[in-house]
C-alpha cells in the first residue's frame, strides 16, 4: 500500500542519483581494531533509537584503527542506517557532535552528496514509508540484514527545495533543543559539584587502605577490600564537612520495585531499568509497543510501589548501578524488582536536587561502596539509607530544580519537534507539501 502511494509521486532511487553509500569494508578488518578507554567513538547499531545515536554506551576506538577503517568514518550530515540487528534505526550525524567519528560494520552511512537533502532522507527514512522499505527488505530468520545493494534501490518520493528545506529546519531545531535540554542538566549539575566543593575532586586511586579488625568487620559487616578503598572515605569525609543527613532521614519511601505480571490488556506501564540512563530517563518507553502493560488492579494493590511524579528511580543491579533519575511525568507507572524507588519528603528536601545528588559524583561513588561484592553488582535499599546527602541553600536547590525541569521540558520538545518533521513527511507523500506545511507551522505556532 505504502509503495503506491510513493508511486503517485515523481520518485527515484539512490542508486540514480549517484549519492555514495558506505559500510565498513572487510569484516576481517574487526580483527584488527582494538577498543580503547577514551578515544575516538565507535557507533554500533546499539547505540542508535529513536532517530538518534546515544553516546552514553559507546566503544572507543584509536587514532590507527579509525585511519585503517576510513570507509566507515561518519562526517557531519551523513544519514546513518542500522543494516543487521533491529532494521529500521535511523540517524542523522549532527554536525555539533565532536568530530572524529566512526562506526561498525552494522552502519551504513549515506553521504547525499548535494544531490539530496539528508534531512529529507532522514525524515522519510524514519516515516512509516522509510520503515515499511527497511522491514520489507530485511533478510534472515534470525539475525536480520539489510544490504546495500538494496538500500540503493529504495524509492524516494522527490519533493521541492522549499520543502526539504523546512523540514531540515525543523529537524535542526530539534536538534538544538537537545543540545540545550544537555547542557541544562549540566548545568545543574555544575551548581551542586560547585557548591559543595567537588567541582575539580579527583578519586584516590589508592587501592589500599590499612583498617583494624574493630574499624573494619566489626563496625560494618564488610570483609571485601573493596568496600575500605581510600576513595570512599574520602568523598564520605569531605561531605561531612556541610550539613548534611543520610538518605533514611530524608524520604517517606525506599524500597525496590514491586515485580508487576504482565498482563495483555493493562493499562499501567511496566517500567524496566534499561530505561534509565547517566543524564536521564529515556521517555520514549512510553511510545514502545513491546514494553509491557500490568494490570490497574495489581497497582491499586500496591499502590506504594507506583512511580509517583518527582520519585527517583534508581538503577539497582547491573552494570549500571547508580544511575537514578526523578521520574518527571504525571502518567503512573510500574518499576520492575531491579528499581529502588525512593521518594523524598518534600518538606525537608528539594526532590530533584536529592535525585542530582545521588546521581553525581558524590551518590555514584557511595554507590560503589556500598555495592555487593558479588559478581552481579547489587545494591539494597537498606544501604542507600546510609548515603550521606549534604544540605545545601534552598535557594540553590530550587535553582538546580528548575534547570532539570527546563531540561526535561527541552528534551520532551525536541522529540515533539522530530515527530512533527516525520508526520509532515508521510503528509506530503499522502497528500500534499502545502498542507504538510501548514501542518508544521500549525505546531511551530504551538512551541
Amino acid at each position: 500500500m505504502e509503495e503506491k502511494i510513493v508511486r503517485r509521486h515523481k520518485f527515484t532511487d539512490l542508486k540514480s542519483l549517484n549519492v555514495e553509500i558506505r559500510s565498513f569494508g572487510a569484516y576481517s578488518l574487526n580483527n584488527d581494531v582494538t577498543y580503547v578507554e577514551d578515544g575516538i567513538p565507535f557507533i554500533r547499531g546499539v547505540n542508535m533509537k529513536n532517530g538518534r545515536v546515544d553516546f552514553e554506551d559507546m566503544l572507543y576506538i584509536d587514532e590507527k584503527a579509525h585511519k585503517l577503517l576510513w570507509k566507515s568514518e561518519v562526517k557531519p550530515e551523513m544519514v546513518l542506517l542500522s543494516m543487521s540487528g533491529t532494521i529500521g534505526d535511523v540517524a542523522i550525524a549532527s554536525k555539533k557532535w565532536k568530530y572524529p567519528i566512526n562506526s561498525n560494520q552494522d552502519i551504513a552511512k549515506i553521504d547525499t552528496k548535494g544531490k539530496l537533502n539528508p534531512y529529507y532522507l532522514y525524515a522519510f527514512l524514519m516515516s512509516k514509508f522509510g520503515q515499511n522499505y527497511l522491514k520489507r527488505e530485511a533478510r534472515g530468520s534470525v539475525q536480520q540484514h539489510v544490504f546495500l545493494s538494496q538500500i540503493e534501490r529504495f524509492e524516494i518520493p522527490l519533493v521541492s527545495d522549499e520543502f526539504s528545506k523546512c523540514i531540515q529546519d525543523v529537524v535542526e531545531r530539534s536538534e538544538d533543543t537537545l543540545f540545550k535540554s544537555k547542557e541544562l542538566y549540566l548545568q545543574a549539575e555544575k551548581i551542586l559539584l560547585e557548591e559543595v566543593g567537588l567541582s575539580d575532586f579527583k578519586p584516590s586511586k589508592k587501592s589500599i587502605n590499612v583498617k583494624s579488625f574493630k574499624d573494619s568487620f566489626l563496625s560494618t559487616g564488610r570483609l571485601d577490600a573493596e568496600y575500605y578503598q581510600p576513595k570512599y572515605e574520602e568523598i564520605e569525609n569531605h561531605i561531612k564537612k556541610f550539613r548534611h543527613s543520610k538518605v533514611s532521614e530524608l524520604v517517606t519511601f525506599i524500597n525496590h520495585g514491586k515485580q508487576p505480571p504482565y498482563v495483555e490488556n493493562g493499562t499501567i506501564r511496566v517500567f524496566s531499568q534499561k530505561w534509565i540512563k547517566d543524564k536521564g530517563i529515556d521517555y520514549s518507553f512510553l511510545d514502545s509497543k513491546d514494553e509491557p502493560f500490568t494490570s490497574e488492579d495489581f497497582a491499586k494493590q500496591h499502590s506504594e510501589y507506583v512511580a509517583r511524579k518527582y520519585d527517583i528511580l534508581y538503577y539497582s543491579v547491573g552494570a549500571n548501578l547508580g544511575y537514578c533519575h526523578n521520574y518527571l511525568l504525571e502518567e503512573p507507572i510500574m518499576p520492575g524488582s531491579f528499581i529502588t524507588i525512593i521518594r523524598a519528603d518534600k518538606d525537608k528536601i528539594n526532590p530533584i536536587y536529592l535525585g542530582i545528588a545521588l546521581n553525581s559524583i558524590l551518590g555514584r561513588l557511595q554507590a560503589e561502596k556500598w555495592k555487593s561484592a558479588s559478581a552481579q553488582p547489587y545494591i539494597y535499599p537498606k544501604d542507600i539509607s546510609e548515603f550521606l546527602i549534604p544540605i545545601i541553600d534552598i535557594e540553590k536547590q530550587l535553582k538546580i530544580e528548575a534547570l532539570v525541569e527546563e531540561s526535561f521540558r527541552l528534551n520532551q520538545q525536541s522529540k515533539h519537534l522530530l515527530k512533527v518533521a516525520i508526520k509532515a513527511v508521510e503528509i506530503a507523500i499522502e497528500q500534499d507539501e502545502d498542507t504538510a506545511m501548514s501542518f508544521i507551522n500549525n505546531h511551530l505556532s504551538k512551541i
